[in-house]
């Protein structure tokens, strides 16, 4: 007995000795030889365009200072946001991540991401653009700092523009001229069509975006109201049901299925005359585009005065809830979203970026067609919307998406679905 007694003893001393030695470990583990604390960074920039530029900065930071290391993780998009969320919950989550800038006030009522407040006072804002800012907020408290955003432009092929008769330098302006314009530019063999001089949900955009246009930049949901079944949204889908009659839809289909590779972009080959999609596009007609004669503009707008309003999307940098080292990870982040660090990822990928001194920096420096495009998209920015998911309404987008489809497909009329649409996201509002 009292030999059992013993061996219990000396078992639990022995697990107690070995899980002190483990949590020993593992602090040494989270620094450096040299005494820097470990900062787990997590990404989804694993491409051989964009790895490299987050690694330098990395690097850049890791040498600028001697008390935090930066480790990158890449995590494949989409595995990165169930793995962080599963981390969370397992109470070992990444110091700092790259996550959605629409849905940081989701994770923030959640309790899965940190509150910055404590680690930046009141003018650390002041670097960003305002609508970004106000992304990153929830109860008045910021949860992530932005780091990137986007914007969308429209892109016309100069060329095109002079062989149907239409001045170069004189872009479409409204919905109206956006019809003739495109009409002149369209080629017809018999019923057939060789290039198509627009289709508004080629490239990336969507019904949503036009709808918001028509409605004076409003979206589906704005300071707790819902404006989805508006006339003036309804008419904006009658608009783009009105194009794809025009066109026929064999003809759009036909088009559609071509759309393949960065190489055979119907714009950059000359099937479509013009195109609407985010600032970056311009790498690929830099890239594919053969010395491509094209311009940038802003969206037309509804009607003359009403806005040329543009979605937008974006990342931030946040610290995951429970991140060992949030002081850390602050300072790492404050590096990221900084002048420097934001200053050289726009100028190496042409992406809109969150820092406003950088952005204008990136604009003074660039030369040439990298000039052009980046200093119209960050100009574009003051026309530019985010629609952050209200956390009263989570998860609306996918309640009323179906509904526009089944518009665009025929199923039903503009009416009946923005009426349906609406009464189901009614349907989900939290009390």
């Amino acid at each position: 007995m009292k030999k059992g007694i013993i061996f219990i003893i000396s078992a639990i001393l022995l697990l107690g000795t070995l899980a002190g030695c483990s949590g020993e470990e593992s602090a040494q583990a989270e620094k450096t030889k040299d005494g820097k604390v470990v900062v787990d960074f997590w990404t989804f920039w694993g491409s051989e365009t964009r790895r490299p530029i987050i690694e330098k900065i990395i690097e850049d930071f890791n040498q600028s200072q001697d008390e935090v290391f930066v480790k990158h993780t890449y995590l494949p998009w989409g595995d990165i946001w169930t793995k962080n969320l599963a981390s969370v919950a397992a109470g070992n989550p990444a110091d700092v991540i790259i996550n959605d800038i629409n849905s940081v006030a989701q994770r923030a009522e959640n309790e899965q991401v940190e509150d910055l407040s404590n680690y930046m006072d009141d003018s650390f804002k002041d670097q960003f653009y305002p609508h970004l800012w106000e992304t990153v907020m929830y109860e008045d408290k910021p949860y992530a700092v932005p780091f990137n955003t986007d914007t969308r432009l429209l892109f016309y092929n100069k060329d095109a523009f002079k062989e149907a008769g239409l001045d170069p330098e004189n872009p479409p302006a409204t919905w109206a001229e956006l019809e003739e314009y495109a009409e002149k530019l369209d080629i017809k063999d018999g019923s057939r069509y060789e290039r198509v001089g627009f289709y508004p949900l080629w490239g990336s955009i969507g019904a949503a975006s036009w709808m918001t246009s028509a409605d004076g930049g409003k979206g589906f949901i704005k300071d707790g109201e819902l404006y989805i079944n508006t006339p003036e949204k309804k008419e904006a889908l009658e608009w783009l049901l009105g194009w794809k009659e025009r066109l026929g839809e064999k003809n759009v289909q036909s088009f559609e299925a071509e759309f393949g590779s960065e190489q055979s972009n119907p714009f950059i080959a000359g099937k479509v005359a013009m195109w609407i999609d985010v600032g970056t596009f311009y790498t690929q007609i830099r890239d594919y585009g053969k010395d491509m004669n094209f311009g940038v503009a802003p969206i037309p707008a509804y009607e003359e005065g009403s806005g040329n309003w543009s979605d937008g999307g974006g990342f931030v940098a946040e610290v995951p809830k429970g991140a060992k080292h949030p002081e850390e990870a602050m300072k790492f982040i404050e590096y990221l979203t900084g002048p420097e660090a934001q200053k050289y990822w726009a100028m190496e990928n042409y992406d809109n970026v969150a820092n406003i001194e950088a952005a204008e920096a990136a604009v003074e420096e660039l030369q040439g067609d990298d000039k052009y495009v980046y200093e119209a998209a960050v100009k574009n920015l003051e026309q530019t919307q985010l629609f952050p998911v209200p956390v009263e309404y989570p998860d609306y987008q996918s309640r009323i998406n179906p509904h526009i489809d089944n518009v665009l497909l025929g199923k039903t009329t503009p009416e009946k679905a923005l009426k349906e649409a609406e009464k189901d996201v009614e349907k989900l509002k939290r009390k």
